[in-house]
């Protein structure tokens, strides 16, 4: 269980991990995936609080299906998700965005990632990843949120893990090596059998198509960093899980929009 434990404290503000945290991480990959599952279900419980909250702050003066503001909601979830992972993904994406936007040298690549300033690409990339989140979560109805939001914090770092998995890591030093001081396949099988089991039972079919998209995108994100700069950084890895969030999010969007049963919440019954 310290793969677990050091999992949770890399993954997130929770002081779980172990004396020697670092020492696991060749196991902690494997957990990923219940990590993101355990965030999901943080966010779907905020969720249900802020819908509770509402319901009960407005009894008897509003319709039956009035709900607390979605924009707002959606804005309170994202800020919510920063705040238990230290915006840790957040800060990878837009120093990614910096290196691989910015530069067309394979060194100065490399440097741009280990700088802390942030460039205008890091700052136009970061304002459009977080509308493209805000704007699908408000779009979600209410009784599709809940899978939802259990789900695509799993997939995320699923990417992540597959991530890994596929291509090399371009660093002597740094934490990422930690990672890989014992190889093998079993973290990406255990991985994939946890991230997939969660996407079927929590959207069935449809589940399998998020699975499908947020691998896909992984790989994507994988291959170009990859081909620039040499192989993976630990800020590649924070783009990948916010790229896979945001694809993710918005194609769950789109499939609730077009046919509202595709996406329907095991809590759904709770929620109406």
């Amino acid at each position: 269980m310290k793969g677990l434990r050091s999992a949770i404290a890399f993954l997130t503000i929770l002081p779980l991990g172990p004396r020697n945290a670092a020492e696991d991480f060749p196991t902690a990959r494997f957990w990923f995936p219940l990590v993101g599952l355990l965030l999901g279900s943080v966010l779907a419980g905020t969720d249900l609080l802020l819908q509770s909250a509402f319901s009960l702050l407005s009894s008897g003066s509003a319709p039956l299906d009035h709900r607390f503001p979605p924009l707002l909601a959606g804005a309170l979830l994202i800020v919510a998700l920063a705040l238990l992972t230290r915006a840790l993904h957040l800060d990878g994406f837009m120093d990614t965005c910096d290196a691989l936007l910015g530069a067309f040298e394979r060194r100065r690549r490399l440097e741009i990632l280990r700088d802390p300033h942030a460039g205008a690409f890091a700052v136009v990339g970061l304002a459009s990843l977080l509308l493209l989140k805000l704007t699908a979560l408000a779009t979600l109805p209410q009784t599709d949120r809940q899978a939802v939001l259990l789900l695509f914090p799993c997939l995320s770092r699923w990417g992540m893990l597959l991530a890994m998995e596929l291509f090399p890591y371009v660093r002597r030093e740094g934490l990422g090596t930690a990672f890989f001081r014992e190889r093998g396949r079993w973290p990406l099988f255990g991985g994939l059998c946890l991230a997939l089991s969660a996407a079927v039972g929590l959207a069935g079919t449809t589940g399998v198509l998020l699975f499908a998209l947020a691998s896909a995108v992984s790989w994507a994100v994988g291959y170009w960093a990859a081909r620039a700069l040499g192989g993976l950084t630990g800020d590649i890895y924070g783009a990948v899980n916010e790229t896979v969030e945001a694809s993710v999010l918005v194609l769950a969007a789109v499939i609730a929009a077009a046919s509202p049963l595709a996406l329907q919440s095991p809590l759904a019954g709770y929620l109406d």
